[in-house]
Parts: structure tokens; C-alpha cells; sequence
């Protein structure tokens, strides 16, 4: 059976064909001449000037002709990303993949996405959140499979031999025990995977419970995939731009600035207040366009969404204002879970496990950082309203690693170039 990734918010496109361009925070999709760089492992050697058809010649003349910073750190990954681009269009079996990671604002992502958009064989390209939501999915119509995990990557490997993922974070154990599998039978399968991660194979989902379940597709990751750490220190998304204001501090007493940027931004289009459908929920808003949606942050945070239903919003609406955000830092609480129901996917030890230590705004907190995920994604404006300034938005919690990248997220969507094609 063939699968359809069309709402699972990706891009893919066909043997031979030119993929569609994926907006990044970086200029890409170049198709120019460039001059000459030099391998980092070798003896400097000179390479004749080529076409913009791979992500080193990408990464070249983003340097030369775009301004970019040249950066030995990227350089390393660009010839990952180039000897993995070879391997695929010469047919070599079998080829490793290729892992990114490192910090936020290395270029990660716009490495991946030139890899990407020069490939000429079958690929997919999309947010690790939305992958998951398509496993979820089609894990569900396939109840009743011998191996319903096996089956998915078969059928994924007819469809594309290559899947480039974006963000590569686990702090689900749904996920993590689905990982801990899927991996595996993906590459057995011969689907070869490029991905972005602010964490090595190693850290991933370090402080999960039943992590056990999971080692599996940290082996598989390892065995199957180039690991690359790209930090040269250098966090390419703070450099110079024309700035955009998009999150203010709420002073009290005074009227806030989101009804006069929702006023600019709806300008000519119908407005209501009544609750906007999404998914098979519905959330209050303060107000609502065809194009822009204004609430406030408990209502979209502090409700039981998830991040398909992020995907859903970002698919209606080109901005969103987000009032009402209080301060997210709070002092972790200890807690303890009894054997839970997702034990039912295998016999495990009786006993109780510790829980993370969360805070009060934790699960709020999970949500904001997958709406900020898909709004970045997805180039969809965030407009804030917020009781604190950015930088103190969330300075104490168990969520406080993956919120730096979060933040990062928000200053950039201060800066003009932020949704610009």
C-alpha cells in the first residue's frame, strides 16, 4: 500500500525532478556559479568552479556571493552531506547517513536543506513532529499487522530513499519506544536518514524513563549514520539584521500592543471572536481573521493540544498573536509514576519509576516550545505579549535545554528576514 505525506507537513519530490524550494532562516536554493574552498581533512586542494547541484557547491556560494561567515565547523558537515550526496546519485549501497549537532544557530538546518533541495532521488524532507505524527497515524491503521513497524518502513522505502528530518528531540515515551524499533527496521530497509539534533546520539532522551527501550535506535543511529558536531562557536542566527519587533513586555496599566498589531494585520478582512475549531477541539480567542488568529497564551498552552494540532493552526493562519504569557520559570517538583499503559507494548519489571521533575508551567511550557517549533518551521509569524522579558522567559526548569533553542527561535523571528521567501 502506498501512503499519502501530503498532511503530514513535509516536502518530498521525485526521482529526477526539482524539489520545491523549503523556506530556511538562510538563503538557499541557489543556482549559480561558485569559486573555490578547500577540504578540511585533506591537503587544501583547489576545486574547479561548478554549478549550485550539491550542498558544498551550495555552501560555497552562499559564502562567496551571499556573505556568509565561513565557518570550519560547517565546513566538516558540508562534506558529510557532499560525500552522502555522491554515494547516492553513483549508487553505492550501502550509504551511511549523516547526523548533525550542536547548538542552536550553526546552520544545521540550512545545511540539511541544502543537501536537500539538490537531491535527485526520492526524498522527504520534513519537522522530526511531523514525521512523528504520520507514524502515529499509520501505526494505528495498521493494528492488526504482524509487524506493523516493519510494514510502515517497507512501505517507506518504496516511496523515498531518503528522509531528511529537522530537530531530532525525544522527551515522549510513546515515541521512544516506537523509535527504539522504527529505527532499526528504517535502515534495514535501506531508507537512508539525515537529520538535525541539538543533542548527540548519546543524549537523547538521557533522562527518559525506560530509556532501556530506546537504546536500540541510539545503536542503529550510531552504526548507520556519519555523527557530526557542528559548533564552531558561531551562532550564525545573531548576526546583523533589520530588526522586527515581534514580542513586547506588558506593562501594567497599560494597553497592550497586540490589538493595534492585530488591527495592521487584518486590515480589510472579516474579524470575529468566536472559539476557532482546530483539530477536534476549539480554542477562545480574543480575536480571529481568515489569516490571523489572536489568543491568549492559556488558552492555546494550557489546553490539552498537541503538535498536530500546532500543524493544523500554522496550515489556517499566515501570523498568530499569543497574549497573556507569564513568566514560565518555576523551581522543579519531584513526582513518581505507577506502571503505565504504554507497558502494554511489552512485559516490564513491576515497581514504580521516577518521573521527571517538572514544574508547575511544565506542560504548558511543551506546548509553547512545539508551537514555536512549528511556527519557525513553518515561517509562520509569533507575535508575543509576554510578563517578562524574552531573555527571562524561562530561566529555571527541567525543559530548560530544549527552551534555549526555543529562544533562539524567538530572537530570530525579531529580525525582518524571519518569513521572508
Amino acid at each position: 500500500m502506498r501512503f499519502n505525506f501530503e498532511n503530514a507537513g513535509g516536502a518530498s519530490h521525485p526521482n529526477g525532478g526539482k524539489p520545491p524550494r523549503h523556506k530556511s532562516p538562510l538563503p538557499h536554493g541557489l543556482y549559480l556559479t561558485t569559486g573555490i574552498r578547500l577540504h578540511p581533512q585533506s591537503q587544501r586542494r583547489i576545486l574547479p568552479r561548478m554549478n549550485v547541484d550539491s550542498p558544498l557547491s551550495a555552501w560555497q556560494h552562499a559564502i562567496e556571493q551571499k556573505g556568509f561567515v565561513q565557518d570550519e565547523a560547517q565546513e566538516h558537515a558540508v562534506w558529510a552531506l557532499q560525500k552522502c550526496h555522491e554515494a547516492l546519485h553513483e549508487g553505492r549501497t550501502p550509504i551511511t547517513g549523516v547526523y548533525l549537532w550542536g547548538p542552536v544557530g550553526r546552520g544545521k538546518t540550512w545545511l540539511m536543506d541544502q543537501f536537500y533541495q539538490n537531491l535527485r532521488v526520492p526524498a522527504r524532507r520534513q519537522h522530526f513532529h511531523h514525521f512523528m505524527g504520520w507514524v502515529h497515524q499509520r501505526s494505528f491503521q495498521l493494528t492488526g499487522t504482524a509487524d506493523p513497524l516493519k510494514a510502515l518502513a517497507r512501505e517507506l522505502s518504496q516511496e523515498v530513499r531518503v528522509l531528511c528530518f529537522d530537530e531530532l528531540f525525544v522527551n515522549d515515551i510513546g515515541d521512544a519506544i516506537i523509535l527504539g524499533r522504527l529505527f532499526q527496521v528504517m535502515f534495514e530497509q535501506g531508507v537512508v536518514v539525515v537529520c538535525t539534533s541539538n543533542q548527540p546520539p548519546d543524549q537523547l532522551y538521557a533522562d527518559g524513563f525506560n530509556r532501556d527501550r530506546f537504546v536500540p535506535a541510539i545503536s542503529a543511529i550510531k552504526q548507520h549514520m556519519q555523527v557530526i558536531a557542528v559548533d564552531g562557536g558561531e551562532d550564525h542566527r545573531l548576526h546583523p539584521g533589520a530588526a522586527l519587533q515581534r514580542y513586547w513586555v506588558n506593562v501594567p496599566g497599560q494597553s497592550g500592543v497586540l490589538s493595534e498589531v492585530f488591527k495592521a494585520l487584518t486590515v480589510g478582512q472579516s474579524l470575529s471572536s468566536d472559539p476557532v475549531k482546530i483539530g477536534y477541539r476549539s480554542v477562545n480567542v480574543m480575536r480571529a481573521s481568515q489569516t490571523v488568529l489572536w489568543c491568549r497564551y492559556a488558552e492555546l498552552c494550557e489546553q490539552p493540544f498537541a503538535a498536530m494540532d500546532f500543524m493544523a493552526l500554522c496550515d489556517t493562519f499566515s501570523a498568530i498573536l499569543l497574549s497573556d504569557v507569564p513568566n514560565l520559570s518555576a523551581q522543579k517538583r519531584e513526582g513518581r509514576i505507577a506502571r503505565g499503559t504504554e507497558d502494554g507494548v511489552e512485559r516490564v519489571a513491576a515497581g514504580d519509576r521516577e518521573l521527571p521533575q517538572l514544574s508547575v508551567h511544565d506542560d504548558g511550557v511543551r506546548r509553547f516550545i512545539a508551537l514555536v517549533d512549528e511556527c519557525y518551521d513553518r515561517k509562520v509569524p509569533l507575535y508575543l505579549e509576554a510578563q517578562v522579558p524574552m531573555e527571562a522567559l524561562y530561566t529555571e526548569g527541567y525543559l530548560a535545554f530544549p527552551f534555549r533553542r526555543t529562544l533562539s527561535r524567538l530572537q530570530e523571528m525579531q529580525l525582518q528576514r524571519f518569513a521572508e521567501a
